[in-house]
């Protein structure tokens, strides 16, 4: 149902606006169990999903830290090898994995 959220926190550059809206969508459509809320429930979902935007901006803007800013590109590519490490390959699971096996096919949004 949502792709996994990912830290925010401590990247240069920060998170954009984007970024943080888009954990929040994934967050509330996590715990409601909608990908897409349906007419009667679109402005409660709307108005969560913006909640949980301003509380996580509030959160980061608040947060401190004696840690360097991380780089987005480098943990980017620490990812890409624990995959190719884990899986094989860089890229998604194959229908032909182990781990697609084991758990299904993935939902359809």
């Amino acid at each position: 149902m949502c792709r996994n959220i990912r830290t925010l926190y401590n990247f240069d550059p920060p998170a954009t606006e984007a970024e943080i809206r888009s954990a929040a969508l994934q967050f509330v459509r996590k715990i409601s169990g909608f990908t897409g809320p349906s007419r009667a429930n679109e402005a409660a979902f709307n108005r969560a999903v913006d909640d949980v935007a301003d509380a996580a901006r509030r959160l980061l803007d608040s947060l401190v830290t004696a840690s360097p800013p991380r780089d987005r590109e480098l943990e980017a590519q620490r990812a890409r090898a624990r995959a190719q490490k884990r899986f094989g390959t860089a890229g998604a699971l194959t229908a032909a994995s182990p781990a697609t096996a084991r758990r299904g096919p993935a939902p359809r949004n």
